[in-house]
């Protein structure tokens, strides 16, 4: 295993996210059409749940982990450094097994909040059956997360990403397999099939935890070798490294445990309010299938930028950070956000021109949810550009900005969300749009006050890229109208799945070359990469 400078360290979690999320993609075709829109709705309840559940028990804590152990191998603490490790498992196994517990006595409740009133759809027994499998992954993902945690502090990003790989992979096989056998060759109830289905997040993690166990091991002498060094350590208890534990994670976890509740809101409204507006179980089910699991995981194409460049940049920053080395800082932060911005914004705009084609090709011709999908997928950007500076503002200590704004956005949320279906539903334009706006509108006023407050008060600002922003800005939209009337003589939307996968790659290929040929000629990429040829990170003491 060897260290990762930044943008190395960023590509390498980047390509383990993106490939996982390729996975993830390409298994929803065949388990969609073994399990049906039911089956999906039923699948999309147990993930809305779990994933507030465990952003309880492994959000924070292996991002504190990380950030410790970058900031004590930085000062040479190496006894330290691997007490937090041990300090960190501890707690984390004894959260997981709690809120295994909670979980599984708190589904038939969680269940009926879901259904509400709804009749025709899915039983209140059914989706406590799912709830309860999937809350045994809360037993071992916890740890996996926590191990990971400890390599990226070390900035070694790619037995992470193996093992994130690996888990996936076997994560899919779960899926797939226990479908296949329980629908086609057993013929059993849809909801077993889907019991089995989110197994496969508890199989996934046992694999992949023992794999980065094993590489632990094998590469012990690495990760230890510091420790041969000499320095004197400042005299740290254990109750001190657990208070920088929790210090540390509870901003963290706060701030994952209200991300994941945009979605809970999403889950505990839609059904409801548009059941009451007027519509049918079979469509008010579908819709929270898109905002909640099917169109996320597309959306997850665009997000994985964001999640790879964040665990690079929270260890990278927190070494700049610890050093007093501001302008590091500043350097890394303005790079992040331009890479970001440098792919996601022409994927958000093309993966929104192709909605319908995109939707046929992983669900089947669905024209309502792919409608859904054409707007729902600007929330990537605004979700993954939140995601990065509420990172950057907790790393340099700043918890009050992270969790005031996350909270801000939070609660605007929740106050938009029933009105905007409303909304929607008085100016005919269909209520099921109103969380998608909710959620767009609660996450951008949020960004431009992080924004604010990181240059007034810390000096980070991004005003020194407000040049390439404008021109990737601008060379998106060119492509995107450039697409539009193309797409005035080659119609995109196709329900045929064959047909809609030529159009896709047509219109992918169409759309990258008028995009980087434009973005390039217009300069906009110029200087962005300059850390291949010079380490623009070098430290730089800020008297």
């Amino acid at each position: 295993m060897k260290k990762s400078s930044f943008l190395k360290g960023a590509m390498i979690s980047t390509f383990g996210i993106i490939v996982c999320k390729i996975i993830g993609l390409l298994y929803v075709i065949p388990f969609f059409s073994m399990i049906g829109s039911q089956g999906g709705a039923l699948y999309s309840y147990a993930y809305s749940i779990y994933a507030v559940f465990l952003s309880l028990s492994t959000s924070g804590i292996p991002i504190a982990i990380s950030k410790l152990v970058s900031e004590y191998q930085t000062m040479e603490y190496y006894n330290s450094k691997e007490r937090v490790y041990k300090i960190g498992l501890s707690l984390i196994m004894t959260l997981g097994i709690v809120l295994f517990v909670l979980m599984m006595l708190s589904a038939p409740m969680l269940a009926k909040l879901i259904l509400g009133d709804l009749t025709g759809g899915n039983s209140v027994e059914s989706v406590t059956m799912v709830i309860r499998v999937i809350s045994l992954s809360l037993l071992i993902v916890p740890i996996l997360s926590v191990t990971k945690g400890y390599l990226q502090g070390h900035k070694m990003m790619e037995s992470p990403s193996k093992a994130q790989i690996i888990e996936q992979l076997v994560r899919v096989s779960v899926i797939l397999l226990g479908s296949f056998f329980a629908v086609k060759v057993f013929h059993t109830k849809i909801d077993t099939a889907v019991g089995l289905a989110v197994f496969g997040a508890t199989a996934g993690a046992i694999v992949a935890y023992f794999y980065l166990a094993l590489q632990m091991h094998k590469n012990k002498e690495v990760l230890h070798s510091n420790q041969i060094r000499t320095r004197k350590e400042a005299k740290i208890t254990n109750s001190v490294i657990l208070k920088k534990i929790v210090f540390y994670a509870l901003p963290f976890l706060m701030i994952d445990l209200l991300k994941s509740a945009f979605s809970l809101v999403d889950t505990f409204t839609v059904v409801n309010t548009l059941t009451k507006i007027g519509y049918e179980a079979s469509v008010t089910e579908s819709v929270l299938g898109v905002l909640t699991t099917w169109g996320t995981k597309l959306n997850m194409i665009v997000v994985s930028l964001s999640l790879g460049i964040s665990i690079s940049l929270v260890p990278n920053i927190a070494s700049s950070y610890v050093e007093k080395d501001m302008v590091g800082v500043n350097a890394k932060v303005t790079q992040a956000v331009q890479v970001l911005l440098l792919f996601s914004l022409p994927m958000v705009f093309g993966l929104s021109f192709l909605s319908g084609s995109i939707w046929t090709i992983f669900y089947g011709e669905q024209v309502l949810c792919a409608s859904i999908f054409s707007l729902f997928i600007f929330q990537a950007i605004t979700f993954s550009l939140f995601t990065i500076l509420l990172n950057i503002a907790q790393t340099i200590n700043d918890s009050k900005l992270a969790i005031g704004t996350l909270l801000f956005s939070f609660i605007l949320k929740v106050v938009l969300n029933i009105p905007a279906m409303h909304l929607c539903n008085s100016l005919k334009i269909g209520a099921y749009y109103g969380p998608s706006i909710a959620t767009l509108l609660a996450q951008g006023i949020a960004i431009l006050i992080v924004l604010y407050i990181l240059d007034q008060k810390h000096k980070i600002t991004l005003y020194p890229s407000r040049i390439v922003i404008g021109k990737i800005i601008l060379s998106t939209l060119i492509m995107f109208m450039s697409l539009k009337i193309v797409g005035l003589f080659i119609p995109v939307a196709e329900s045929n799945r064959l047909l809609a996968i030529v159009k896709v790659i047509f219109y992918t290929i169409m759309g990258a070359i008028i995009y980087f040929v434009t973005i390039a000629r217009s300069g906009g990429m110029k200087g962005l990469f300059k850390v291949l040829k010079k380490d623009i990170f070098s430290r730089k003491k800020v008297m």
